[in-house]
């Protein structure tokens, strides 16, 4: 279901050279040296391949698994992939490793020429594709490419055995380029000190090059310890993420499970890979081909982040928190040299966008060695402007050491209201849009007076929702928070609150004076619990907030949710309320999560005009909606398909 296709890695239990013990235990769930010259063995090997596909042929499931193969009078060491009862694939080992205590090449022929198609050519095969025979289960054809047919995600599996992946240019990312999305090894990678940390980043790695999931099972301790020992290492990995990795040294069999997103990888290569300038035709032609699989019916063995574009791993988040906030500031710092601007303008709120915003600029004037006070913070309260969020920004800027100036727009507002005819008794979108219009005028106008450029503070949740007032709020001269999403505003700022309780006098610390660290970290987490609001209508009878964002539009943490699956990997809308209501289950209601969904689609669509023209700003992480990086789209664009989805 939505292209999420089940994949287990396993380590059996076994005997060194005991065929048919080793038989059972696979179908339960290298080293034999030069027993690989025996006769015997050899026969066994086949004759317990034949014996594994027949019993597991009510599965649908596609097995692989290794064994030596005499092909054309030459020994292979080999993956063979049986499905439904029959060997469907042989794919041959590329490289032989043959130093230290590797000696392959004693026993082992390079696939090389059996995958290039040599021999079939010689024999007039005009595409090249190779076959061998295998008593019991016919003709096989050779190949490191399977294609699954009827798979409605478009399942392609390129295959690699051990030291394939460690070479300098690993046959999978040809296979990659071809249009495999799941590499597959069977690998005898024995355990070292420091090894196991190295293959995870090779899969890893190698996973994210090839923009692809990444299988890899490795022989367990039952292995032969003559000279060597191996520690059973299973890994999952999807496109750099490993999604499921096995316990070290297990002395039983061992399994692990990962439900791989194939439809996702399918769609991140359409907007983001390089798999279009490539000959494939080659690689396919030699492709065996497999009935479909069955994708999986529930989410059993993934994890999906309720909040994608916050750092998930707690021990790197001052990690990333910084490079997201050092990426902000060398941003504006090059535009201020560039601009030779005399003064950074900020409309300062005392809510929590604008916050983020003014402490990315008092950092970058730190950068620069220029004096805090020639950053101009303009508090301008309006018709909804509460006490809570005014002091804030009033207290905010004094601790940062900015200038502070207040001008109350409710006059200039009521007479605008006169200027065309508005009764400012009516509460519409005239009524609030009047006020942000306001306000981006006297900080365009004051920049004009002051030398200095005007920094936006809208972010990325209120571009893709299009919530700003178009030429207001929507426009600025330097966007700083325009790459960063509602639910990262949240971690940064709360991340620097924690940062500015700690001694900041001691050497390399580059924020707040210590001796105001603690009252911006307490300033900050109230601003963080502050509702989110633009406060542009009047407050409730108790002087507080009543226009609440997420109230009206529903939790950002769902609209970010939906932006990320939708943006990135372009998710249709009914896989987004699959994925939200598995994520979100016992926090939203499946009613809120529609609803929540119903107006990000409408929103997402009937705002485009707006990003069609925002102004500049720092691409922070892998999502922008800018017209000029990542994201165009026409700004008449129906949104019927997608909302009739759901």
């Amino acid at each position: 279901m939505f292209g999420f296709y089940r994949f287990a890695c396993v380590s059996p239990v076994l005997k060194v050279a005991d065929t048919a013990y080793n038989t059972e235990e696979i179908i339960r769930g290298y080293t034999c040296s030069d027993l690989f010259h025996q006769e015997l063995l050899l026969q066994n090997s086949t004759r317990a391949l034949v014996r594994i596909a027949d019993a597991l042929k009510d599965s649908d499931a596609v097995i692989a698994v290794g064994l030596p193969l005499r092909i054309f009078g030459r020994l292979y060491n080999c993956a063979a992939f049986v499905q439904h009862g029959r060997v469907v694939a042989i794919t041959p080992k590329n490289h032989l490793p043959n130093q230290r205590e590797f000696y392959e090449k004693r026993h082992f022929s390079s696939g090389r020429d059996l995958l290039r198609g040599l021999y079939g050519a010689l024999a007039g095969n005009d595409a090249g594709v190779v076959k061998c025979v295998i008593e019991g289960a016919g003709e096989i054809p050779i190949t490191n490419f399977i294609t699954v047919k009827g798979a409605g995600s478009e399942v392609r599996v390129g295959v690699e055995i051990c030291e394939d992946l460690w070479t300098p240019a690993p046959p999978s990312g040809e296979l990659a380029l071809a249009g495999a999305n799941v590499i597959v090894n069977l690998s005898a990678s024995d355990a070292l000190v420091g090894k196991r940390d190295y293959r995870r980043n090779l899969v890893m790695n190698q996973s994210a090059r090839c923009m692809a999931a990444y299988v890899y099972a490795s022989a367990g301790v039952h292995e032969s310890t003559t000279d060597m020992v191996f520690s059973g290492h299973l890994m999952i990995a999807e496109n750099g993420n490993m999604l499921a990795e096995s316990r070290p040294f297990s002395r039983e069999t061992e399994i692990v499970y990962a439900d791989v997103d194939v439809e996702r990888l399918n769609m991140q290569r359409l907007s983001e890979g390089s798999f279009q300038d490539f000959d494939s035709r080659a690689i396919i032609a030699r492709a065996a081909t497999l009935e479909g699989l069955r994708a999986c019916d529930t989410l059993q063995y993934r994890y999906v982040s309720p909040t994608p574009f916050v750092p998930g791993n707690t021990e790197t988040r001052d990690a990333s928190c910084t490079e997201i906030f050092n990426i902000q500031c060398a941003g504006l710092a090059k535009r201020l040299e560039a601009t030779r601007s005399e003064r950074a303008v900020i409309g300062l709120s005392g809510g929590l966008d604008s916050t983020l915003a003014l402490l990315v600029v008092a950092e970058t004037f730190k950068l620069l060695k220029r004096p805090a006070k020639e950053i101009l913070a303009l508090t301008m309260p309006g018709f909804g402007t509460t006490h809570r969020t005014r002091n804030n920004a009033v207290e905010l800027a004094k601790l940062l050491g900015v200038e502070l100036r207040t001008i109350d727009i409710q006059k200039a507002c009521f007479q605008h209201f006169v200027d065309i005819g508005h009764d400012p008794q009516k509460l519409n979108v005239t009524y609030e849009n009047v006020q942000a219009r306001e306000r981006t005028q006297i900080l365009m106008d004051i920049a004009n007076s002051e030398g200095g450029i005007v920094i936006g503070t809208g972010d990325l949740s209120e571009i893709a929702l299009g919530w700003s007032t178009y030429n207001a709020d929507h426009m600025s001269m330097y966007a700083v928070n325009c790459d960063i999403p509602k639910t990262l505003v949240r971690h940064i700022v709360s991340w620097y609150a924690d940062r500015a309780v700690r001694d900041l006098n001691q050497a390399g610390a580059e924020l707040a004076p210590s001796e105001n660290g603690a009252v911006l970290a307490d300033l900050l987490r109230d601003i963080l619990d502050t509702p989110v609001s633009p406060e542009l209508l009047p407050a409730d009878s108790n002087g507080q907030i009543a226009q609440k964002t997420e109230c009206i539009l529903g939790a950002y943490e769902l609209h970010d949710f939906f932006l990320y699956h939708f943006a990135k990997y372009g998710a249709a809308p009914e896989k987004l309320r699959y994925l939200a209501k598995y994520v979100f289950k016992g926090k939203h209601t499946d009613e809120g999560i529609d609803k929540a969904l119903a107006v990000f689609i409408r929103r997402f669509f009937t705002q485009q005009f707006k990003r069609s023209c925002i102004p500049d700003g720092p691409k922070v992480g892998t999502i922008s909606l800018s017209p000029r990086a990542d994201w165009r789209m026409p700004s008449d664009a129906s949104f019927g398909d997608w909302l009739k989805e759901i």
